[in-house]
């Protein structure tokens, strides 16, 4: 049901995450910014009530993020930037970010009804080849630290 869905953008960086909420119509239900932690993650989400769709973008903890937030969303996508030229345009910052990737997430939901022709082709989803399904993420777990 379209009307308790929640499409949450998140823009990840190592320390931290900027979240964005929208509903079903596309208005703001929160906005933040978190520690890149489980248990701040997965404290985030249990405060939202609703089916609850997520994404973000292909980076170095996509993988972790993806796992962890599997088991407690109806849905993960985790894209590739380099074919979403909307998050390219205009003002950038994680805020915008989030708010741009949670607007797709929430257009693209609208869209399942359309011919395969009619659907957007910016926004693809990478998530099944970045996780172990068999991987199992618990809220004292955090993301491997790059060597970057």
């Amino acid at each position: 049901m379209l009307n308790d869905a929640k499409y949450i953008g998140l823009d990840v960086h190592q320390a931290t995450i900027s979240v964005v909420v929208l509903d079903g119509i596309g208005h703001l239900v929160m906005e933040s910014v978190i520690e890149t932690k489980a248990a701040t993650i997965l404290q985030l989400l249990h405060g939202l009530s609703g089916s609850l769709h997520v994404t973000f973008e292909e980076g170095t903890c996509a993988a972790w993020l993806h796992d962890l937030l599997k088991p407690h969303v109806a849905k993960v996508v985790v894209c590739d930037p380099r074919k979403n030229a909307l998050l390219k345009a205009g003002n950038k910052n994680d805020r915008i970010d989030a708010r741009k990737l949670a607007d797709l997430l929430r257009s693209r939901a609208a869209l399942r009804g359309l011919p395969r022709g009619e659907r957007r082709t910016d926004f693809e989803r990478t998530g099944p080849q970045l996780s172990d399904p068999d991987a199992r993420y618990h809220a004292g777990d955090e993301p491997l630290k790059s060597p970057l």
